[in-house]
């Protein structure tokens, strides 16, 4: 019988004061907390797992409160997610429900996050995206990303940019987004990655993979949280690690 293992960990750094990230993996969720370890689930290959961070933009009031209302949705969707239209229909109404949130309260205006992950069902790997957080297909030894960074051209001199083009929230008039989904089959032996920029923005992308190349599961999400952190830790990191086994 084949499952699906997802490695989970989420940690402030060592620059923010509080983390403004948030992780789902089926019906459990991970919001603005700290796990001092990483954390391993097991699921069965079958009905739509969806796997997701979402990263609160910073320099806007409550990311946090936004990263967990957008996991939280996704996990009550999860089971019906069984198409890309689903997976857009969902992400737009997670960003309906940001602006509700945030009209209901002034101190919550503006908030807003980004999204990334994948639904696994039993013969495909459906991955979304909106804004910057990433999806890494970690399957072969060459790591490959599979979602599309919303974000602008870095400035002359500097590879990443804190900038996004589109987010779920994030902007004082509702915004409609446009979902990044597409579809790929699903083969035993399948690893992904999904992740937020407190770790890709630090660590390079050759690293990332060595990474993967040498370690699995709980060895791995630790060696990558390491990384980010011995990269100076500056900005939130959650990831979440999933593999298909039988």
């Amino acid at each position: 019988m084949q499952y699906v293992t997802v490695t989970a960990l989420s940690h402030t750094g060592l620059v923010r004061e509080h983390n403004e990230d948030s992780l789902v993996a089926g019906p459990w969720t991970l919001c603005g907390t700290v796990t001092e370890n990483p954390q391993t689930l097991v699921f069965p290959l079958g009905t739509p797992l969806v796997v997701a961070v979402a990263d609160g933009i910073g320099g806007q009031p409550a990311g946090e409160v936004a990263s967990a209302l957008t996991v939280r949705q996704l996990a009550a969707f999860g089971p019906s997610l069984d198409s890309e239209e689903a997976v857009r229909d969902a992400l737009n109404l997670c960003n309906h429900a940001v602006y509700a949130a945030a009209d209901r309260d002034p101190e919550l205006r503006t908030m807003g996050t980004t999204v990334a992950g994948a639904v696994v069902r039993d013969d495909a790997v459906l991955v979304f995206n909106v804004g910057d957080s990433r999806v890494l297909d970690a399957t072969a030894d060459d790591l490959r990303q599979v979602s599309v960074d919303d974000s602008p051209a870095p400035a002359p001199g500097r590879t990443t940019t804190s900038l996004v083009t589109q987010a779920l929230g994030g902007a004082r008039e509702f915004s409609p987004v446009v979902p990044h989904v597409a579809a790929a089959p699903l083969a035993a032996g399948a690893r992904y990655l999904v992740c937020t920029d407190g770790l890709t923005d630090h660590v390079p992308q050759d690293e990332v993979e060595e990474l993967l190349r040498l370690h699995s599961g709980g060895r791995a999400a630790f060696e990558l949280w390491k990384s980010a952190i011995e990269a100076g830790g500056p900005d939130n990191i959650t990831l979440a690690l999933i593999g298909i086994g039988e």
